[in-house]
């Protein structure tokens, strides 16, 4: 990959404004929600190393084109490798993994490392242009305001707490996307195979993204 694809993942990201956290029980659960996800609007995807064989899933949805697909919860250089093997657009970190930003970098792969304290963000903006707020739940919009303050040019990628009913509180704050996985396909529904539900929630979020575009 080149620099210019990363850059090109980065204004997918801002394009698509929010990624969905799919953590499934397998990789085919994975690839259903994906469907039904997209189905309901949503595109951005994330597939978390919690899900069994990450990188087949990732792989499988890499082949779509409408999809903007990347890896998540990755905590190693060889999990990292093996997403950017798949296909996988972008990495996601829960926290600052060195080893796996070093790799998405030498690969030229948008990568995202986690932070959530004013000295984590700032060590985390010395090797990213794009952070994850984690977990954003607990001081919700106000506390990310309350960062951006001294660090106005981050940009913060909120998850954990997001909702269809609080997006615009988020963008109001400042975030430049979100990420939502709990309320938009949580575990219970993808176990159950309520992918109608996850449909659903996915039209219920791209009608608050569109919602607050229209403003």
């Amino acid at each position: 990959m080149t620099p210019a694809l990363a850059d090109t993942a980065l204004a997918r990201l801002q394009a698509e404004q929010l990624l969905a956290v799919v953590r499934a029980h397998s990789a085919d659960a994975a690839v259903r929600t994906a469907r039904a996800l997209a189905a309901g609007g949503i595109r951005g995807i994330e597939i978390t190393y919690t899900t069994p064989d990450a990188p087949a899933a990732i792989a499988e949805l890499a082949d779509d084109d409408e999809l903007f697909v990347g890896a998540g919860t990755v905590l190693t250089g060889d999990q990292a490798e093996q997403a950017i093997q798949a296909g996988a657009e972008f990495i996601v970190c829960p926290s600052l993994a060195l080893p796996v930003l070093e790799r998405g970098q030498e690969a030229s792969v948008l990568t995202i490392p986690g932070a959530l304290t004013p000295t984590e963000l700032a060590l985390a903006s010395q090797h990213a242009e794009v952070i994850k707020l984690f977990p954003a739940s607990l001081g919700g919009p106000s506390y990310m305001r309350a960062l951006l303050a001294p660090f106005p040019d981050l940009k913060l990628v909120p998850t954990g707490g997001v909702s269809a009913e609080n997006l615009g509180d988020w963008y109001a704050a400042g975030a430049f996307a979100l990420g939502a996985g709990g309320d938009l396909c949580s575990n219970t529904m993808i176990a159950s195979g309520d992918y109608d539900g996850v449909t659903a929630n996915a039209r219920r979020y791209r009608s608050a993204l569109d919602a607050l575009e229209a403003r």
